[in-house]
């Protein structure tokens, strides 16, 4: 998410609610099967892709919940493939 627009003394803040609730998703994700480092959204993408009941299940809900955002889940995905919630200088890591 961009902090870059929002007005300056509530842009620390909002990151670091932002951070918070990222962290509570993936330890909520690690807690249930996932990987440590992935959101509930991307976790119930690759398991509805895998044919399991729970992925079946809950993705359309997740999806339903952040009705804003087209195919949620599928972004999601997407965003842990590209490394999107790592800080820039973590994402592309060379040799």
């Amino acid at each position: 998410m961009n902090f870059d627009t929002w007005p300056g003394w509530i842009r620390p803040i909002a990151r670091w609610c932002y951070n918070v609730f990222i962290a509570t998703d993936q330890w909520i994700c690690a807690f249930f099967g996932g990987y440590p480092d992935e959101t509930i959204s991307s976790y119930l993408h690759r398991l509805d892709v895998q044919g399991k009941p729970a992925g079946k299940i809950l993705r359309p809900v997740v999806d339903w919940l952040w009705f804003w955002q087209d195919d949620h889940c599928y972004k999601a995905y997407l965003s842990e493939r590209q490394r999107y919630h790592l800080p820039p200088i973590l994402r592309n890591l060379g040799p």
